[in-house]
């Protein structure tokens, strides 16, 4: 199969679908958005787009892991936040920036009116080649 699905148990069973996708004899993957689900399903911390923003990456990290791949592999995300506040994009931002440290791939950063969960304020998806 040249598309192998990639599930973990560190991230919760609540999405209905794969966290990650690598393209077998390429290297590259693919993730889900990563959202700001703990390891019981739920949104948290709710109303607070900075912590949801660590929490994301956290289970970013873990998604990449499942796949082989490390935040060094990543060749661009995209983030979403949903706000019509400059700030809170911002805020989701510095996270995201401080977690990649030196690791400055090409990214894309939107606002935009609503994601999938309920409470749900900040979601990163990423392509990485390992």
């Amino acid at each position: 199969m040249p598309v192998e699905l990639l599930r973990t148990e560190a991230l919760s069973d609540r999405a209905p679908y794969a966290y990650a996708a690598r393209i077998s004899g390429g290297g590259v993957v693919f993730t889900a958005g990563a959202c700001p689900l703990d390891a019981e399903g739920r949104i948290g911390p709710v109303g607070d787009v900075a912590g949801q923003a660590r929490l994301v990456m956290d289970n970013l990290v873990a998604a990449l892991a499942s796949a082989g791949a490390r935040l060094e592999d990543v060749a661009k995300t995209t983030v979403y936040v949903a706000t019509d506040r400059r700030e809170d994009l911002l805020a989701a931002w510095e996270v995201v920036r401080a977690v990649f440290g030196e690791h400055d791939a090409p990214s894309t950063l939107l606002a935009v009116p609503l994601l999938g969960y309920e409470d749900q304020l900040v979601e990163v998806e990423a392509v990485a080649v390992s």
